[in-house]
């Protein structure tokens, strides 16, 4: 069975995606996390190749408490956009999440030497929440 291409069917080019990925950043934006995720579900289903749209369908998983479905979001993000340091990030917390302290420890270490103190500083607090 071959796959669907959701965007040819649909005719959509990037100004429609462009829209449906805005309009569901507001409402991340406002904590609106049950009202962003759809958006960001169909995104992932019409447009596949997107990293963003995967690590953001991931990031408000985790935000819902659903860290395993996060896995699988952040997993494909990578296999687009490997080493993406947020994403990792996001990756450790999702280990964490599911009680896999060792796996999550192993990646907060290697993600406390980043250069963006944003990912390093948080990759400590974690290191120090978790140890």
């Amino acid at each position: 069975m071959s796959r669907i291409n959701w965007q040819e069917t649909l005719g959509w080019d990037e100004d429609q995606l462009d829209d449906l990925r805005y309009t569901g950043y507001a409402y991340l934006r406002q904590g609106k996390y049950d009202i962003a995720l759809p958006f960001f579900e169909a995104l992932v289903v019409v447009n596949t190749g997107n990293a963003y749209d995967a690590q953001t369908l991931g990031a408000l998983y985790l935000e819902l408490n659903q860290p395993a479905k996060a896995l699988k979001c952040f997993d494909k993000a990578l296999k687009l956009e490997a080493e993406h340091a947020p994403t990792l990030l996001n990756v450790t917390k999702a280990l964490f999440m599911l009680g896999k302290k060792e796996e999550g420890l192993k990646l907060a270490h290697i993600l406390k030497n980043e250069p963006d103190p944003s990912i390093s500083n948080m990759a400590k607090a974690l290191i120090l929440a978790y140890s």
